[in-house]
């Protein structure tokens, strides 16, 4: 329940005065208390004064003492004064307990709270009593800053010393204070003490409790709670049923916080902004957008205007809940209802594009949010952080790291670590290791997950022993290593050809009664496999069973792996067999290295059958998977298979490496007199049609093939991997021609860039080039999907058109001279 709303409730009454009644001052008296406070507030020698004027006065300066303190307003000078007095009273003259209570309110009005102990202190010692109403002043301060336990401890010195507790204020204080606290079972005893003692609560002290049992999930107590105080100094009003209704919103049961909204409107309360806010939250939580809609509905007919946190809660549901967010249409909703978009309407829209992988829009959000003025915060930087991380752009990440600093927003780990991830997964570990510097000079530890991705990355780089270092420098920090960290050097030792190494790490790590985890034991497994110890690499497995870890996919299929590069296709099918029997999934590692280990056997057609049943489970095959076909299919001379193998990975979209081209051409190189028959294939082959017209208008062979390969590119829309193909061909020496020409300008066209044709067409291109251009774009055009066009074929024949014409003007004038 928010503060504001508390403080409109009023006491059903007015707590009785815990201070003694006020004694009639005589006029003598009177006007000595006013002479004393204008000489404290006048005579820069003031204790002069006041011993001259008090020396023959029978009145002692101490029994005066609490009504100065009620009076001066200058604490330090109330402190000098308390100090004054102290020294000029003997001990038949000390300190009264109202003098005492009034310097104690004294200094609680601003906030001596040293000085108040000390005071107190003192009291116990002359065992003088504090007043009630001082108590309960003090109880209050306390609370208000949050100085609970001293608060609590003076309300059970209250309890003690008047059997009763502190007035209304400062028990509500303390109410209050203890459950913004979480300290909702403390709270229960004070209420408890608040009730059984004389009945001192109001709706604010009810309101206190059930919002700290409705925080910590006891809505149906706080309901009971109200039941049973009404009539008792307390009523129900909308406040007890928007708190009941958050609760439950909160904790997700939206449909008693529906009926008990029903329940109020038929009450005849009328619903506020907060009532509505709640409402919505629990629905947005269930992600029941219907029922928000006519709640806003509702909400325009009753005159109750959405506020921008409203709109913010919408909108951090429809993200969570995948739903599609536009966002020009959520922030133009708003300004149309009347609220401002503020900070957390932007971070909101930035973590959600970025989460939707939308990071371009998401920085350009960030931009608005500057130019409109509005504070940003680490919540406004991390997700594009990470999101930049995600796609590579790893640089402005770090330009965002660095703006977040300069902003006086300290980086957390979350920040620093998505930076240090993708540096790393973009083989830059050395900036990724310059980042956990900077790390370290702004004070932000990393942790296990951080150390653990530099050290991987080290590793892969073969840096064992940078690696090692890193492993110091975490046990200096105090950062524990875990599962992952020793897997990861594990793995490292395996990559630097220490097998022993990593058996002795791993043995280290058990013996000290880590468990390794699947993830632990697979590296050592893939190790033992790497040296082909396969036996060892089973006793591990076993192992890991008695460990009551259970082998996962990753496990099984570095041994079918390892049994293939042993050349023991037996093995590997025994151990299928065992992944299929305890119901684990082969996946696309698995089916690979089956398919692997049967190609390197010649054994063709069990290798399609298990690609064909790879592909019946589900699993897209990768890229290796296609290239190892590709290649063995290469090496046996089999072209037409190897081009359907190739044809087929491009239209599944499975971008070809360079290992993939080479396996191509050096198979048609190789075996210049294979048979290139169709029967492997369902359709026409755009690959053999462009190959043998090419071959047949003249081309070299190895010419024949780079230019198949990338008319084949792109027609699948692989123009950027055919570009960077050709780059690579120029720097072999190899030239553009009128084939590639077609296939760029075919590729470009079909992504929507024909005005683009002007860098793909060369200029060296005469009209004979043109044709020939045109011969091959008009092959793509027929290859293509019924329904797709490109205007390729038609730029090709205006560039013709203009070239016979040029060449005609050139005629003319040879004739003219």
């Amino acid at each position: 329940m928010s503060k504001a709303i508390l403080s409109r409730i009023k006491p059903l009454h007015t707590p009785k005065s815990t201070s003694p009644s006020p004694l009639r001052v005589p006029p003598r008296v009177k006007n000595l208390i006013n002479e004393t406070i204008q000489i404290l507030k006048t005579h820069q020698q003031w204790p002069d004064s006041l011993q001259t004027r008090f020396c023959d006065e029978e009145t002692r300066v101490s029994e005066i003492a609490h009504y100065v303190f009620d009076q001066i307003h200058d604490v330090e000078l109330g402190i000098k004064f308390f100090n004054w007095v102290s020294k000029q009273e003997t001990l038949h003259f000390p300190f009264n307990g109202l003098a005492y209570s009034s310097f104690l309110k004294l200094l609680a009005r601003f906030k001596l709270f040293s000085e108040i102990d000390t005071a107190l202190e003192k009291m116990k010692m002359e065992e003088t009593k504090p007043t009630l109403e001082a108590l309960s002043f003090l109880i209050r301060v306390y609370a208000d800053y949050s100085f609970v336990d001293k608060a609590l401890e003076l309300f059970y010195s209250v309890l003690r010393i008047y059997d009763s507790v502190p007035n209304l204020i400062a028990c509500n204080s303390l109410l209050n204070m203890l459950v913004k606290l979480k300290k909702v079972e403390i709270a229960r005893k004070v209420f408890g003490e608040m009730v059984v003692r004389d009945g001192c609560v109001d709706n604010y002290s009810v309101s206190i409790m059930v919002k700290g049992l409705c925080s910590v999930g006891k809505v149906e107590e706080g309901k009971k709670l109200i039941e049973h105080m009404w009539g008792k100094r307390c009523v129900p009003d909308v406040v007890f049923y928007n708190t009941l209704i958050d609760g439950y919103s909160t904790k997700g049961d939206v449909e008693k916080a529906n009926e008990l909204f029903k329940n109020m409107k038929m009450k005849g309360f009328l619903p506020t902004l907060k009532t509505y806010g709640a409402m919505i939250n629990g629905f947005c939580k269930k992600g029941d957008f219907d029922a928000i809609d006519k709640l806003l509905k509702e909400m325009k007919e009753m005159g109750v205007s959405v506020n921008t946190q409203v709109h913010n809660t919408i909108l951090d549901a429809r993200f969570k809940h995948g739903f599609e967010v536009n966002v020009k249409d959520t922030i133009k909703q708003m300004i149309k209802s009347g609220c401002e978009p503020d900070i957390v309407t932007y971070n909101t829209l930035i973590g959600g594009l970025c989460k939707d992988g939308k990071v371009q829009k998401a920085g350009q959000l960030l931009e608005r949010a500057k130019k409109k003025g509005l504070t940003l915060n680490k919540i406004s930087f991390t997700p594009l952080i990470q999101g930049y991380c995600k796609i590579g752009e790893y640089l402005v990440a770090l330009d965002l790291l660095i703006e977040m600093s300069e902003r006086g927003h300290k980086p957390d780990v979350v920040a620093f670590g998505s930076l240090v991830h993708g540096l790393v997964a973009m083989g830059e570990v050395d900036a990724a290791l310059t980042i956990r510097y900077r790390m370290l000079e702004r004070g932000v530890l990393p942790d296990a997950g951080i150390y653990n991705v530099l050290m991987n990355g080290l590793c892969k780089k073969g840096k064992l022993s940078a690696a090692k270092v890193l492993l110091r420098e975490m046990l200096d920090q105090n950062v524990p290593p875990d599962a992952f960290i020793y897997a990861t050097l594990v793995d490292g030792f395996i990559r630097d050809g220490d097998l022993h190494g990593a058996k002795e790490l791993f043995d280290i790590m058990i013996g000290e009664g880590m468990d390794p985890g699947v993830v632990g034991y697979n590296a050592m497994i893939k190790g033992f496999c790497k040296f082909g110890k396969m036996k060892e690499a089973l006793l591990c497995v076993t192992r890991m069973i008695k460990a009551h870890l259970t082998p996962d996919q990753f496990t099984y299929s570095t041994i079918i792996d390892g049994y293939i590069k042993q050349h023991d296709i037996g093995g590997a099918l025994r151990m299928f067999g065992q992944m299929v029997k305890r119901q684990c999934k082969p996946n696309v590692v698995t089916y690979t290295s089956l398919i692997n280990g049967f190609c390197g056997n010649g054994d063709f057609n069990t290798a399609e059958k298990a690609f064909k049943e790879m592909q019946s489970c589900g699993l897209e095959p990768n890229v290796v998977t296609y290239t190892i076909l590709i290649g063995s299919f290469c090496k046996e001379g089999k072209l037409a298979k190897a081009v359907f193998y190739f044809e087929l990975m491009l239209s599944n979209k499975c971008i070809p490496n360079e290992v993939t081209f080479n396996y191509i051409v050096n198979g048609f190189t190789n075996s210049p007199g294979a048979v290139l028959d169709n029967q492997c294939f369902e359709k026409r082959s755009l690959f053999l049609e462009s190959y043998n017209m090419i071959i047949s208008d003249g081309l070299v062979q190895r010419a024949a093939v780079y230019n198949s390969i990338l008319l084949c590119l792109c027609q699948n829309g692989m123009t950027r991997i055919a570009l960077q193909l050709k780059d690579r061909l120029m720097n072999k020496g190899f030239l553009s021609d009128p084939v590639s020409s077609a296939a760029f300008l075919h590729g470009i066209c079909l992504e929507g860039q024909s005005k683009e044709w002007r860098n793909v067409i060369s200029d060296d291109l005469n009209e004979q080039g043109l044709q020939i251009a045109l011969k091959y774009s008009e092959l793509l055009i027929q290859c293509l999907p019924c329904g797709i066009t490109s205007e390729a074929s038609l730029i090709l024949q205006n560039l013709i058109k203009r070239c016979s014409y040029e060449n005609q003007k050139e005629d003319l004038k040879v004739s003219a001279k």
